[in-house]
């Protein structure tokens, strides 16, 4: 009888140590257990992973590529860990479940779109599944918008950049591009697009983004025609912002470019009303930078910008224009045409006249 009890001492403490080592070297190479475990509970999982051990940490495929992977709102762990299975992602569900359950990431699993394949271990999948919050925003400049309403985005955008910091920048004067050369801030070349940038990325990275968008649009092709209207490419900027602001409908942007270009080769201003507008600056009853409509008094504001009172372009872009405007400024159309008005019908159209005679028939009553 002693000898049993001896036997049955020696067992338990053989697998008591043996319990303890489990405990100890699952802590060891998977962290803590989650304190919501039970004690059986935890030498359970404990074990489970020692035995899995050397597939957790191994990615199925090395060379998969990611995909997109949603977890449903209220899915459960069970679940999601199948069809991950199912999806070619794991090699086993169990395993993905143990380690969950075992760390407590099961309880913290966000619902939500991933990024995730087969090039990750479990252990590394089980993380990404803690954060749904893409690593990447989807940022859109849209064409005609002035550097202020670019900034006037950016509290939504998932950046971390603020407009005051945005428009002191890019406000600032760079030299890092050739078509800056001379010019006193970026307006006219925050390309826009719609981008894919980072969400840590910094004031400067997202204007560097702009900026080499428009470079890489500004071919040899399009230097080449702007040279053959007599214009640089910092005054055919000038004017295919203000082509932006004025073509409602893109298809009509050739023919206003060549309203403007007609009244630059005739010595006439350009009367402009975006020019107006800009000069106004932002219209703080209209919650809006572009005043509409303009008032007699507002054609009078002194400022550099105003083409009903200076000749030729005005100092800078008043905005920054997209493709088409700035295609258009390169290829106009052929016209005798050096005015335009809007059409009474609201369409957005415009009425086009080469003598003032006809420009007044145009004229809305």
């Amino acid at each position: 009888m002693r000898r049993l009890t001896l036997l049955l001492l020696v067992l338990a403490g053989v697998l008591a140590l043996l319990t303890a080592g489990i405990l100890a070297m699952a802590a060891h190479f998977y962290g803590p257990p989650a304190p919501a475990l039970t004690w059986p509970q935890t030498v359970q999982y404990s074990a489970r992973l020692l035995w899995d051990d050397g597939l957790l940490a191994r990615p199925l495929e090395r060379s998969a590529p990611k995909h997109d992977f949603q977890v449903r709102e209220g899915e459960a762990i069970a679940s999601i860990c199948g069809r991950l299975q199912t999806a070619g992602i794991v090699s086993d569900a169990s395993m993905l479940r143990d380690y969950l359950v075992y760390t407590g990431l099961d309880t913290t699993v966000q619902a939500g779109v991933y990024k995730i394949g087969a090039a990750m271990s479990i252990v590394d999948i089980a993380h990404a599944m803690q954060d749904a919050t893409p690593a990447d925003v989807t940022f859109v400049v849209l064409p005609g918008w002035r550097l202020e309403e670019i900034a006037a985005s950016l509290p939504t955008s998932g950046l971390s950049i603020t407009p005051a910091d945005f428009v002191a920048a890019a406000s600032a004067p760079r030299s890092d591009f050739d078509f800056l050369s001379g010019a006193k801030t970026t307006e006219g070349f925050l390309y826009p697009d719609t981008y894919v940038i980072p969400r840590a990325a910094g004031t400067d990275a997202l204007i560097q983004a702009l900026l080499r968008d428009f470079s890489q649009h500004l071919t040899v092709d399009l230097q080449e025609a702007f040279a053959r209207r007599g214009l640089s490419v910092y005054q055919a900027v000038i004017l295919a912002s203000i082509v932006q602001r004025e073509a409602v409908h893109v298809e009509e942007a050739p023919l206003i470019a060549s309203v403007y270009l007609n009244r630059l080769q005739a010595g006439m201003r350009l009367d402009a009303d975006p020019t107006v507008q800009y000069a106004l600056g932002y219209n703080s009853p209209q919650h809006t930078w572009w005043t509409n409509p303009l008032r007699l008094d507002d054609f009078k504001r002194p400022s550099p910008y105003n083409s009903y009172l200076n000749d030729g372009l005005p100092p800078s872009p008043i905005d920054n224009p997209g493709a088409e405007a700035l295609l258009a400024v390169a290829s106009p159309a052929e016209s005798d045409y050096t005015y335009f008005s809007a059409r009474c019908d609201g369409s957005g159209l415009h009425a086009f006249a080469a003598t003032f005679q006809e420009h007044i028939g145009n004229i809305c009553p």
